[in-house]
């Protein structure tokens, strides 16, 4: 197990394997208090962020999980890690496409009838999408979500690829992508940089989230303002609650994984 010590999460039984979806191969992590998901209990679904994979949560997953004796499943998208390869350019709607049918299909073959989604940046957007689409979402977190475009964010990915052309971000995503390194990289900046996607928005698909939200954002978010907090709270169609962090930028759990941990299991509590 990568969790340390003989607390909850040292419990969890881990399994690495791969789920196949629409004809790929979607790797995933499965981590369980038993030999199969807890009968009647939601499981907590992780989706990283834009460059990520599995193994950019590194063990909050497992704390989590054991925190709160949920199960959990975390996954790598597709182009993404060790799933398969994108074999097509990625299309501006990617949130919709992971949120419509990506992430559902996968639930479906993991067996997967109640979720709580915790997503990190893009995956936050998916996960806000999948929970606006689906009425299986009992609860829903989201870390550095985007519902707009913002001139900060644009300005983020332009420094981050400044730093890619200089050869500064090839080495560290590599050691996650491997070979697919670039395809991933460009798919990402490609889309958010296009003139065209300036004027992509999901604020009308946020009234169709029932769910509780949690609605989590550093303060010194280097992609994205506390806009975007105030908009999935005034606009989700359910209960939504914010969570600015000091001293924080884009990824909460991993800059503030303590603070984090406790505002996500208080959330959680009653699940």
């Amino acid at each position: 197990m990568s969790a340390d010590g003989a607390g909850p999460a040292a419990m969890l039984q881990e399994q690495w394997g791969h789920t196949h979806v629409d004809g790929h191969a979607l790797r995933v992590r499965r981590l369980r208090h038993g030999p199969g998901w807890q009968p009647g209990r939601p499981v907590l679904v992780f989706l990283h962020e834009g460059l990520g994979s599995i193994e950019f949560w590194r063990d909050f997953p497992d704390r989590l999980a054991g925190e709160l004796g949920l199960d959990a499943l975390v996954y790598d998208r597709i182009g993404h890690g060790g799933s398969d390869p994108m074999t097509a350019p990625r299309g501006a709607d990617y949130h919709e496409h992971g949120a419509r049918f990506e992430l559902p299909r996968l639930l479906q073959c993991e067996d997967v009838e109640r979720n709580i989604l915790v997503g990190h940046s893009d995956g936050a957007t998916i996960a806000l999408l999948y929970a606006a689409y689906h009425g299986d979402t009992v609860a829903c977190i989201t870390e550095a979500a985007h519902v707009f475009v913002e001139d900060v964010t644009i300005e983020g990915i332009q420094q981050a690829k400044q730093a890619y052309d200089r050869g500064e971000l090839h080495g560290p995503l590599a050691r996650y992508h491997g070979d697919r390194t670039d395809a991933v990289f460009h798919a990402w900046t490609d889309t958010w940089l296009d003139e065209g996607f300036r004027s992509w928005n999901i604020e009308d698909r946020l009234p169709g989230i029932t769910c509780p939200v949690l609605v989590i954002q550093g303060e010194d978010d280097e992609y994205g303002s506390p806009a975007q907090v105030h908009s999935i709270v005034e606009h989700t169609g359910g209960e939504a609650r914010p969570l600015l962090l000091p001293d924080c930028g884009h990824t909460p759990h991993k800059e503030r994984p303590d603070a984090v941990l406790r505002a996500m299991a208080e959330f959680l509590a009653p699940y």
